[in-house]
């Protein structure tokens, strides 16, 4: 996994969310990555994760565990490896199906290796973790970036780290090491593909919950959140067969932003990116999006807003993306898409929190 802060300790959360059975965990580590290809370990960086003092845990289906702290010098923009041994099936895995990282696979109980030699299968999910907190001199605080595959980055290069929230922890870093009087946050990047503000996806638990719904999880119970970006919208209007009513999407961003507030948090909105060209597109669907991104610009739903729409489309055709900006699905961003969207996000929009209720 890819930090976005460095520190002096940390702790991994492990999900057993979608597992029909309990998860047994005998072993687990963390240890810092000697190069970003590779299962290998920095020699001396290993260190065994425990468990309210056990080596081992049992998660019980649909739920969760986070281990003790500990000590290990995490960096900055770096890599760090976890891993886990379950020494029996377990049933359905939880995992992110888009994290655009190699995973490594072996058989057997491998955790304490250095070498990365036993490591011969390669996969392109996570497997369990969903956090990594860490003890951190370098951050203040953390910004936690709610979006659907656009921030999830499904079309960025895998293992090169640049999804747009990715690229934003960049800017930020060098804000600061320049002298500029910017936040000092890491970066959470809470994305996850076709996700909908309104609607959750199929199965029990749902495989895709919408925002509404896991606003408490993958926002609010975060470690030390201070602020909240959204780009959420474009699957409600995808996936709504015709044409769903723009009110109910922008009433669903007011609420999200009401329980940020409620917190004290500040929140980001974007405006929805183009998707003209796309086989989801239709004119109907293209007036939503309008609709909708008139709303938000007009500064009653967000704190602050960062239009990506105006970042990424073509000036001769407003509903496609400008071709260089686009990965080819008329959707989805390139990593110059990426790194647009990154560069045009005003960083002082994260300062302050809530305002004040009158």
């Amino acid at each position: 996994m890819h930090t976005s802060a460095g520190g002096s300790a940390a702790r991994v959360t492990l999900s057993n969310l979608y597992g029909q059975s309990p998860l047994t965990i005998v072993h687990a580590s963390l240890a810092v990555s000697a190069d970003p290809d590779t299962a290998a370990a920095l020699v001396d960086t290993v260190r065994q994760l425990t468990f309210t003092g056990s080596p081992s845990v049992v998660i019980p289906a649909g739920g969760r565990v986070t281990s003790d702290a500990v000590r290990i010098a995490v960096p900055r923009d770096g890599d760090v490896l976890i891993t886990t041994y379950s020494p029996t099936a377990s049933g359905p895995v939880t995992y992110h199906r888009h994290a655009r990282q190699i995973s490594y696979v072996a058989e057997g109980e491998h955790t304490r290796d250095v070498t990365g030699a036993v490591y011969s299968g390669h996969s392109t999910v996570w497997r369990y973790v969903t956090a990594l907190d860490v003890l951190s001199g370098d951050a203040d605080g953390t910004v936690v970036v709610l979006g659907d595959s656009l921030t999830d980055g499904i079309t960025s290069t895998t293992g090169a780290n640049r999804r747009w929230p990715d690229l934003l922890s960049d800017r930020l870093r060098a804000a600061v090491e320049s002298g500029r009087d910017q936040p000092r946050y890491s970066v959470v990047n809470a994305g996850i593909s076709g996700n909908q503000v309104l609607v959750d996806g199929l199965g029990r638990p749902a495989e895709n919950t919408s925002a509404l719904r896991r606003f408490e999880r993958d926002v609010l119970g975060r470690t030390n959140v201070r602020a909240v970006v959204i780009v959420l919208g474009i699957n409600d209007i995808l996936r709504t067969p015709g044409a769903v009513d723009p009110e109910r999407i922008v009433g669903g961003l007011e609420t999200l932003v009401g329980r940020a507030h409620a917190r004290g948090l500040k929140v980001v909105g974007a405006t929805l990116m183009p998707f003209r060209g796309h086989g989801g597109y239709t004119e109907a669907r293209e007036d939503v999006r309008q609709r909708v991104n008139a709303e938000i610009r007009a500064g009653g739903v967000f704190d602050a807003v960062v239009d990506f729409d105006e970042a990424v489309r073509d000036a001769y055709d407003p509903r496609r993306f400008r071709v260089e900006y686009d990965s080819g699905d008329h959707l989805h961003p390139s990593d110059r898409g990426y790194a647009r969207m990154a560069e045009v996000f005003d960083l002082d929009a994260l300062e302050g929190g809530a305002p004040a209720e009158l």
